[in-house]
């Protein structure tokens, strides 16, 4: 929403004519600085069509391709607010009085990963002959963590191996108005890495975690942006004091990994490596960043509303083929849209009103955005937005505050990169010591409407602090020194690079695990 996870269902029920390329460029990034970015071959995962049809459920559609004549010309003859709300009105009124609990519909969707089970209470003779684990045993469970206060729990899947010894910890966060569902494609293949343990988090007032009521105490415009992320950044650091994790690696995506920067920055010494995925906020002057910025010609926040999955994923390389553009003054955003943002109006509260219309609003993207898919996963999926789109309104509010109109951030990423593993730690005897750097891994879609400018300069920054630190540092921390950083390119993908090529992206995470446990093992 509204230039992150989903901004495209935030735009949807408005005219098309509004809709602007955000956070794109005017300029092509050098030659030699994208052959420094790491890319993986991947196979192109088949496309399937989907009936555009008002009225019939699409993925239970078939091909229009393989219909008869008269049922390919009424597809074409249909108007188009059916192709941009695909689900018909009464599959939406139906699923929308029919829906299971969100718990329910979230475990319908985690059953569709292969080889993991659910745990029981006992996990004794998890696998049996018909279903063996061939990574070793795995059992994904889920658990509602408790916090302080009042209506503060977040919902917890973890994936384990039975019977290992947890050597180290992997935790997931996702972004704006998303779940830990949407990962269930990476949770399998990550997991097959021996003695990790593997932790996906709702953030608070976000999935199927606790949504109480979110305000801002605040009155400057600076202290309500800190008071914005702390609300996300201290549940997680009281959630990672609940489950005695000393140290680990962090992954967010979109919104999740700028909170991932923030929670870096305010609770240091606990991260070995930090891993952001296609984050959000990270440039400080929309027009200084995109004068050097690649201005890929069709990925923008609009093609996340109306292009589907092939689209998305097959452009073929748009960051490295686009040609110079001028640097010009972009269009302003239209006065609707900055109004709407200001007054905190979000794209769920939209569904939420629709009703029985609901559904088919989501469909918009839903059904789009997941038509690479099977069948039944693009069903689960589409069930899935729809359960935790309709929830009561509370951690989404934060977003206004966070970022500007336009998604870019009100307390910019690019400002204080350079602080992350640069901290002054306190110890429990009062003791103090500086951090020396930690591994930061930026990954962007090959298609990305992220700016992975953005990327690269915060590598530069990165470097630069750690070069700073071995003129300046003493010799011991010298000898400590840890900070790195890195920008990775997942092939034929957008935005939802995790789930637009899953199997480069899963490989990319495995091998920045296994390095980091490398080299820990090499300091020891």
């Amino acid at each position: 929403g509204r230039g992150l996870t989903h901004i495209n269902l935030a735009l949807a029920p408005f005219p098309r004519q509004g809709m602007l390329r955000l956070q794109s460029s005017s300029a092509v990034l050098p030659i030699s600085r994208l052959s420094s970015i790491t890319a993986f071959n991947t196979i192109t995962t088949p496309t399937r069509s989907m009936s555009t049809d008002g009225t019939v459920r699409p993925p239970h559609g078939g091909r229009v391709a393989d219909a008869p004549d008269e049922i390919k010309h009424q597809a074409e003859l249909k108007p188009s607010h059916a192709f941009l709300f695909p689900l018909g009105y009464k599959d939406a009124a139906y699923q929308w009085w029919t829906s299971l609990a969100p718990q329910a519909v979230e475990r319908n969707l985690l059953n569709l990963m292969p080889h993991l089970r659910e745990a029981n209470d006992s996990i004794t003779n998890i696998d049996t002959p018909e279903r063996p684990d061939p990574y070793g045993t795995r059992v994904w469970r889920r658990t509602m963590v408790h916090l302080s206060g009042k209506n503060r729990a977040l919902n917890e899947v973890t994936v384990e191996r039975v019977g290992e010894k947890e050597e180290d910890a992997l935790v997931m966060i996702h972004g704006y108005g998303a779940g830990l569902g949407f990962f269930y494609k990476n949770f399998e293949p990550i997991s097959r890495m021996k003695g990790l343990k593997l932790y996906a988090l709702d953030m608070l007032g976000c999935g199927n975690s606790s949504r109480p009521a979110f305000k801002i105490h605040a009155k400057k415009k600076e202290d309500q942006v800190m008071e914005a992320e702390g609300w996300f950044v201290d549940a997680l650091e009281e959630w990672r004091k609940a489950r005695k994790l000393e140290q680990f690696t962090l992954l967010g995506h979109s919104l999740g990994g700028y909170l991932a920067v923030s929670y870096a920055i305010k609770y240091p010494g606990r991260l070995k490596k930090l891993i952001l995925a296609s984050p959000v906020g990270i440039p400080s002057d929309p027009y200084a960043v995109n004068a050097s910025m690649p201005e890929p010609n069709t990925s923008t926040i609009q093609n996340e509303i109306t292009q589907d999955q092939q689209s998305t994923t097959d452009q073929n390389g748009t960051l490295k083929k686009h040609k110079p553009a001028s640097n010009v003054l972009r269009r302003p955003l239209p006065g609707w849209f900055v109004w709407l943002w200001d007054q905190n109006i979000s794209p769920f509260s939209i569904v939420r009103m629709s009703g029985p219309l609901g559904p088919r609003f989501v469909s918009g993207w839903s059904f789009r955005r997941f038509n690479h898919l099977p069948q039944a996963e693009s069903q689960a999926l589409h069930d899935y937005s729809f359960s935790i789109f309709k929830q009561k309104g509370s951690g989404e509010y934060a977003l206004a505050y966070i970022l500007a109109p336009g998604a870019y951030a009100r307390r910019p990423v690019i400002d204080r990169i350079q602080e992350v593993g640069r901290q002054t730690i306190t110890k429990p005897d009062g003791t103090t010591v500086k951090e020396t750097g930690i591994p930061v891994v930026f990954m962007y879609g090959e298609n990305d409407w992220m700016d992975v400018a953005g990327g690269l300069a915060s590598e530069e920054k990165l470097k630069e602090a750690r070069q700073k630190a071995l003129e300046n540092g003493t010799e011991e921390e010298k000898k400590r020194e840890n900070g790195s950083a890195k920008v990775l390119l997942v092939p034929k993908a957008g935005h939802h690079l995790y789930l637009d090529n899953p199997e480069v992206f899963n490989d990319m995470i495995r091998k920045e695990l296994e390095d980091t446990r490398k080299s820990e093992q090499n300091k020891q």
